[in-house]
């Protein structure tokens, strides 16, 4: 016995018809005939029918394509009325993203639960974050990091979080963080560990008590050899030296980064060398989904993104650089978080930098988790990365903590500077 179809419980509206962005319950506006899409719940589709019946509201994401269909009876006809049909386009979800990607690069499969270990992770930091206020989360821990930093309550809890999520996998042999020391092995006699992370767990959580956003950064290397080679009774320093061997490679090396930044909405930004990817986090259903494919950022934008407070320090390049950008009309905008300003520079253009200054020679940025992950994102977006006189993912580090001045963003913005560095270099030469 078939079962009878349900009333339907999902409602949603469009303006005409066209392909249109639609969130929650809305009614028609534009149409000169009152329309409503309903979508039931056994199929991906909606129809439109004459009428507005009382809306129950819910929560819908997706695009619809609305298209006119020709009248079927005659009372249709004779009243007017307007019979669309409309289709609903579901947003991907991130593990539907990775398994196309497994069909279409079968080289990247491996990565599959690198990536959805930290999606995984993400979500559990955004939630801490979202509850740090309440659940006695911010403040300092008490104690300091190998920089010299003293480290947050959700420094210390974030890198666990994320350190444990990718330990699972089963696929990482190094991971080396901001808050550790020296690498990390994570080697089992069961684990392959294929790879080596390197990641920042909470970048700008020092903004964290004011509500300002933060991310986490990472990037994925492929480890040449596992770190743990030597005899069980080799020495420890010895065994610290292969790992950190295997850790410091150019960030030419990776062959996955991305971020996660926390802030109004939740937004995963990836790249596995095949462009870059932006996932919001749906909390009505508690999954990333695509919704910024295929980022490229604009040749040109209208935004520069430095902390002008250090400009009396900053080179005579740079200087008359930022000169220059006031004059073409540029907007200045600095949030102090590493996250938070690229990816504005990412969506909107222009240009972001923390470059080295007479306090802080090379910067304040670490290159192996926050630089170089940061420039393979740049890059596949179509942007550039640079120190302002060397290729960021060209650079091989020499230490895990290693801090270089950092400059990125849309192509033209970033040449001309480049072009004023090398017009002084020549001056001098």
């Amino acid at each position: 016995m078939r079962q009878p179809i349900e009333p339907p419980s999902t409602i949603a509206a469009v303006p005409a018809a066209g392909t249109h962005d639609v969130c929650s319950t809305h009614l028609l506006a534009d149409l000169k005939e009152p329309a409503t899409i309903f979508m039931a719940k056994q199929a991906p589709h909606a129809f439109v029918s004459l009428g507005a019946p009382k809306l129950r509201s819910t929560n819908i994401w997706g695009r619809v394509s609305v298209s006119v269909l020709p009248l079927e009876t005659r009372h249709q006809r004779r009243f007017g009325a307007v019979r669309l049909r409309a289709a609903l386009d579901l947003p991907m979800t991130l593990g539907q993203w990775v398994l196309q990607q497994e069909r279409q690069h079968p080289e990247t499969a491996d990565l599959a639960p690198l990536i959805t270990a930290t999606a995984t992770a993400g979500k559990q930091i955004a939630s801490l974050v979202a509850r740090a206020g309440v659940s006695n989360l911010t403040g300092l821990q008490g104690s300091v990091n190998v920089q010299g930093e003293e480290q947050k309550k959700l420094d210390v809890l974030t890198n666990e979080v994320l350190k444990n999520a990718l330990r699972s996998t089963g696929k990482l042999g190094v991971l080396a963080s901001e808050e550790e020391n020296e690498p990390v092995s994570l080697m089992e006699e069961a684990y392959t560990g294929d790879f080596i992370a390197a990641f920042d767990p909470l970048d700008g959580s020092s903004n964290l008590d004011a509500a300002i956003a933060t991310g986490t950064i990472f990037g994925v290397m492929r480890s040449g050899e596992h770190c743990l080679t030597g005899p069980e009774d080799a020495d420890i320093s010895q065994r610290q030296m292969q790992c950190l061997v295997q850790t410091l490679q150019p960030g030419a090396n990776l062959v996955a980064a991305g971020y996660i930044l926390y802030s109004s909405s939740v937004i995963f930004m990836l790249s596995i060398g095949h462009g870059v990817q932006g996932f919001s986090l749906d909390p009505a259903i508690g999954e990333f989904v695509l919704t910024h494919p295929d980022v490229r950022v604009p040749e040109r934008g209208k935004i520069y993104s430095f902390n002008e407070a250090n400009s009396d320090n900053w080179d005579p390049v740079l200087q008359e650089y930022i000169r220059s950008m006031k004059k073409k009309g540029y907007s200045s905008r600095y949030i102090g978080s590493l996250v938070g300003d690229v990816h504005r520079t990412l969506i909107y253009g222009g240009v972001f930098g923390y470059p080295g200054d007479k306090k802080n020679p090379n910067g304040k940025l670490r290159l192996l988790y926050e630089c170089a992950p940061m420039a393979y994102l740049m890059e596949q977006a179509g942007g550039i990365a640079t120190t302002g006189k060397q290729r960021i993912l060209d650079i091989v580090p020499r230490d895990v903590h290693q801090r270089e001045p950092f400059i990125c963003g849309s192509p033209r913005d970033v040449e001309d500077l480049l072009k004023i560095y090398q017009g002084s270099m020549a001056m001098r030469g």
